[in-house]
């Protein structure tokens, strides 16, 4: 029988929740490196016993572990910490100065600040391998490990584009989502907050802006702007590469044309404001967001936790509530807190800042805490176990 394993990152630590496939009764097992911020945690497609976490402390630095059991046992594939010998840039407090050929960004009044290596905000298995690995880091880069996670080097073409206009957004200048096409090992997308969405077409040895249609009226006084779009989350199905979905700064978009353009689809929506965006497992024109009420009040709007839904690619959305607390509620979710399984009644799953994680066994029609009283939930994946 098939059963699922939710990997929870949180701002103390991670955990690794299971259940079998009737996801009703669920095991806990944690804190796995008790009191480190634990970015994002991801397990491979290629071989469910691998996990890769991204651990970090502004003490200790940056660590990048792996497990090749599950969880059981882990260890740091290329060492870590302060003096990490892995690839990734790192010197005296956790800081580097990037002295390449990109130079220097810029802040919002215009004084321009030198890159630095703070994070590593989101780890990306290969589709195919399960030694290759990606890694989004803050400020923004994309890296690469073809070897377990041992070494890691940069694909420096991202940051030639047009990287000098990257701004960072209010949670910092990270690259926070990679997309892969399982149709084509070659097209990556990447988003970045605050500088937009990006795609490769030959593994990443060049990119291109992907925001034409983008509309921020609030944050960028050139409407045509390739760069500067504040984006939270894109997400698509594997069946339908070329569709994405966007959850942005202030409104929720669709592109059917592989980013080359984009139009809203926040509809009925009760707040256009949020940070996850996800699609069923099984149904390419389903899609969830979690609204919130804006970008200076980080909670649901009326204090009602609810998770919506559209069956239509956007537009027209449904309110999911059953399950979830529907007053007094006033936590987020934060990007890279929702997924979904892929078992044949589609799990949805996501984490809020308050330390709950919710599961859906049914697609998002009711819901129950698989968890209540974790730390701040930073991020949920999950792999679905045969």
């Amino acid at each position: 029988m098939s059963s699922v394993r939710v990997l929870v990152g949180t701002k103390k630590g991670a955990c690794i929740i299971t259940s079998d496939g009737a996801r009703t009764d669920w095991k806990i097992d944690g804190p796995h490196f008790a009191g480190w911020e634990i970015y994002h945690i991801k397990g491979s497609t290629v071989d469910p016993n691998r996990i890769f976490v991204s651990q970090s402390s502004g003490w200790f630095g940056q660590i990048i572990q792996r497990s090749d059991d599950g969880g059981k046992t882990w260890n740091a594939p290329g060492g870590g910490g302060q003096e990490s010998p892995q690839g990734f840039p790192m010197g005296e407090s956790n800081k580097f100065v990037y002295e390449g050929e990109v130079g220097k960004h810029l802040w919002y009044d215009g004084t321009p600040h030198p890159w630095e290596f703070k994070r590593v905000w989101h780890l990306e298995p290969s589709l195919t391998d399960p030694d290759t690995v990606y890694a989004g880091v803050e400020d923004a880069a994309l890296f690469k490990s073809i070897d377990g996670g041992h070494s890691w080097k940069e694909l420096p073409a991202l940051r030639r584009t047009k990287g000098e206009l990257w701004q960072p957004g209010a949670g910092g200048m990270g690259l926070h989502t990679i997309l892969l096409d399982r149709n084509n090992p070659n097209r990556i997308y990447v988003a970045i907050s605050a500088a937009g969405v990006f795609r490769t077409e030959d593994g990443g040895q060049s990119w291109k802006p992907a925001t034409k249609g983008l509309n921020m009226q609030y944050e960028l006084p050139d409407k045509s702007a390739e760069v500067g779009h504040c984006v939270h989350r894109i997400a698509m199905h594997p069946s339908r590469p070329n569709v994405l979905f966007m959850q942005k700064h202030w409104d929720v978009n669709r592109s059917d044309d592989g980013g080359n353009s984009w139009h809203e689809v926040s509809g009925n929506l009760p707040s256009d404001f949020g940070f996850p965006i996800d699609v069923h497992a099984h149904e390419p024109n389903t899609i969830y967001v979690v609204p919130i009420k804006s970008d200076s009040e980080h909670y649901p709007p009326e204090g009602k936790l609810r998770v919506y839904r559209s069956r239509t690619g956007g537009d027209d959305w449904e309110p999911l509530t059953r399950g979830l607390p529907q007053q007094d509620c006033y936590v987020n979710v934060l990007r890279d807190a929702m997924a979904v399984d892929t078992l044949d009644q589609c799990g949805i799953y996501f984490g809020t800042t308050g330390g709950q994680v919710y599961c859906s066994a049914d697609s998002g029609d009711t819901w129950q805490a698989i968890a209540r009283d974790l730390p701040k939930v930073l991020s949920v994946e999950v792999q679905t176990l045969q």
